[in-house]
């Protein structure tokens, strides 16, 4: 809302689209599905779920380039993490 203020604050004819953006599809390959949007929101029009959201932002090849990033990162921190996550097995 912050944002929306700002942008109209600066250009009153500004038009503005708030969309629901969720970064990541724990469902994947299947479908977003969450209950609680049913009804809600219409999926179509006012949700992007993963690379949707991220060619959004980004632009197309967004997301493939943010997984790829995640990707590396993983692989240079791999004793890191394997050491973290060895206090809770």
């Amino acid at each position: 809302m912050t944002w929306t203020g700002v942008e109209l604050a600066r250009n009153p004819d500004a038009k503005i689209k708030p969309l629901m953006g969720i970064p990541y599809n724990p469902y994947y390959p299947e479908p977003y599905q969450y209950w609680l949007m049913d009804g809600m929101l219409d999926r179509n029009h006012e949700v992007k779920v993963a690379e949707d959201l991220w060619s959004f932002i980004g632009g197309e090849g967004a997301y493939d380039d943010l997984l790829d990033c995640f990707e590396q990162a993983g692989i240079e921190l791999r004793s890191e993490l394997d050491k973290y996550f060895q206090r809770f097995a």
